[in-house]
């Protein structure tokens, strides 16, 4: 079989063309160009953000099943994937700012949405749902940090210039081990096909905001129903996620918390049935 990557199937390249073709595509203003947002299927709005260092393909698994019942958008964060880079300096407010105003061009007038973030996506989101006020219908915090609590150390490997592909592929596979997919057995071609593209398009350097507080800064500000999705062996919060369901429910008593047993953080990715039920319901309760 050919190869697109070299050690990557031609498969895989294809895949990703496939679920992003059967998307509706818009652009809203960002910076000096235009922030790219993607639309599935009909219902109530849910809008998916994705995590640092990716794009709407964090949620590859997701979009497609969750349009059976939403209107799934899922777009290109400021200054990641196909989204211009925003103007500095870069604050979770101000990126906040960019995703509303894409909001207020891609969603009817006044129309309500849901907003579920992963990781810098939650952090940024946290902002983007006291942002929209009264049209969030609920926010769902996935795996983020910027909660002012410890977040635990994840070792990276950068990738040198003069690596082979093979050494290239090698430090994703690493990477993706330390950080995102518990399971090794989980790491399969599409995720390390996905780590390569997005990683190479980053003009975004989020990792500062997941250290902060900037989440918990917002959550005080968000009226609409709050909830957490976390994998259990979520590298960034293990063995302290209990922390993580305390400060949502500081804000809201009533916050649902939910661990998938096994998975890590990137759980949409490594669980996406059981999270894709999850979601599900948190987004469709009247929330």
């Amino acid at each position: 079989m050919g190869s697109v990557v070299g050690f990557i199937s031609d498969t895989i390249p294809a895949l990703v063309a496939g679920v992003a073709a059967e998307a509706e595509r818009a652009e809203s203003s960002c910076g000096d160009g235009a922030m790219v947002w993607r639309m599935w299927g009909a219902g109530p709005p849910l809008v998916l953000l994705h995590g640092g260092y990716g794009s709407w393909s964090h949620w590859i698994r997701n979009v497609l099943p969750l349009s059976r019942r939403f209107r799934v958008i899922a777009p290109d964060l400021p200054g990641l994937g196909d989204s211009a880079t925003p103007p500095e300096p870069w604050t979770a407010a101000g990126l906040a700012a960019i995703v509303v105003l894409g909001l207020d061009h891609v969603l009817p007038p006044g129309e309500p949405a849901h907003v579920a973030g992963f990781s810098f996506g939650g952090v940024i989101g946290g902002h983007v749902a006291a942002q929209l006020g009264d049209r969030a219908r609920g926010f769902t915090v996935v795996g983020s940090n910027g909660l002012g609590i410890e977040r635990s150390p994840t070792p990276l490997e950068r990738v040198p210039a003069a690596a082979s592909e093979e050494e290239e592929f090698a430090i994703h596979r690493y990477n993706l081990n330390q950080l995102m997919i518990a399971d090794p057995d989980k790491i399969d071609e599409l995720a390390l096909y996905l780590q390569k593209v997005n990683h190479a398009r980053a003009r975004m350097r989020s990792r500062r905001f997941s250290r902060s507080n900037a989440l918990a800064e917002a959550l005080p500000h968000v009226t609409a129903r709050l909830d957490g999705i976390w994998g259990e062996r979520d590298a960034t919060a293990w063995p302290r996620l209990d922390e993580r369901a305390g400060v949502l429910r500081s804000f809201r008593p009533d916050a649902r918390f939910a661990v998938v047993p096994g998975a890590g953080h990137w759980v949409q990715y490594e669980a996406a049935d059981r999270f894709n039920a999850l979601l599900a319901e948190f987004a469709g309760a009247g929330g």
